[in-house]
């Protein structure tokens, strides 16, 4: 019975959302669009490569976090720590704003920089954003990579350092690898939240799919049917990146030879 109920209930939903999306259409004013639809686009390419950046360079910093953290030695695990704590006990927006008027406001006192080659950069906001999100994607993850490297079994590890395996190997082939794995299902959910923190560098005239959104409301005086290309926006790039991590999950083999 819930085998014969559960297409119907798909089915269902999928014929609820399509009116839904069909009365959007009908009924709200989309006339705006046209005009607004390149900057969007600019908007939602931010987002992702914003997310995608982020999120791997995020990722290469947890990496050293967790592994110091479990297996360092106190004067790497403690720092670690430290960092871990103070960017998961702060508010992501709080850090922005840090770096972004922090940094930002520090460089342009330094002559040898505002006449160096990297100033066009430096001067931008992005490189701030990135930066921010970067670190708070590596504390939030360097925590959730300590918990994989110290669940991986001691026996393995006990068995290869008996083998005569060297320790960069060890953790190359048997550490890492095992941690990875168990830790893919978890990225996922944090890369989509790392996805819905983008709209916070709107704060510092990054221009994303939130910050467009934004000026098409107090342009046009035009809430809801912004709002809602938004929410729109958003979910598929959530389900693109759900669909990309289980690609990944499915080429992990389900044990290590």
């Amino acid at each position: 019975m819930i085998a014969f109920l559960r297409p119907r209930h798909r089915q269902v939903l999928l014929v609820a959302g399509a009116a839904l999306v069909a009365w959007c259409i009908h009924a709200l004013d989309w006339s705006w669009l046209p005009a607004y639809w390149p900057l969007f686009l600019r908007g939602i390419w931010a987002t992702v490569w914003l997310t995608a950046l982020t999120t791997v360079l995020g990722l290469v910093l947890a990496i050293p976090l967790g592994f110091a953290q479990a297996a360092g030695p106190w004067f790497l695990a403690w720092p670690a720590l430290a960092f871990c704590t103070i960017i998961r006990g702060t508010p992501l927006l709080l850090q922005i704003w840090l770096i972004y008027y922090g940094l930002g406001s520090l460089f342009p006192q330094f002559p040898w920089i505002r006449q160096s080659d990297l100033w066009p950069i430096l001067r931008q906001a992005w490189p701030y954003a990135v930066l921010a999100l970067t670190l708070s994607y590596a504390g939030y993850e360097g925590e959730v990579m300590r918990g994989a490297f110290k669940s991986v079994p001691r026996g393995q590890l006990e068995a290869a350092r008996a083998m005569g395996m060297p320790r960069l190997t060890l953790f190359r082939r048997i550490w890492l690898p095992q941690a990875l794995r168990k830790v893919l299902p978890t990225l996922s959910g944090e890369t989509v939240l790392q996805m819905k923190a983008t709209p916070l560098v709107a704060t510092i005239t990054v221009v994303e799919t939130y910050a467009v959104a934004s000026r098409v409301r107090q342009d046009t005086f035009i809430v809801y049917e912004p709002l809602l290309l938004l929410a729109v926006v958003y979910l598929a790039i959530a389900a693109v990146i759900v669909l990309v991590f289980r690609h990944f999950e499915r080429m992990v083999p389900t044990r290590t030879a």
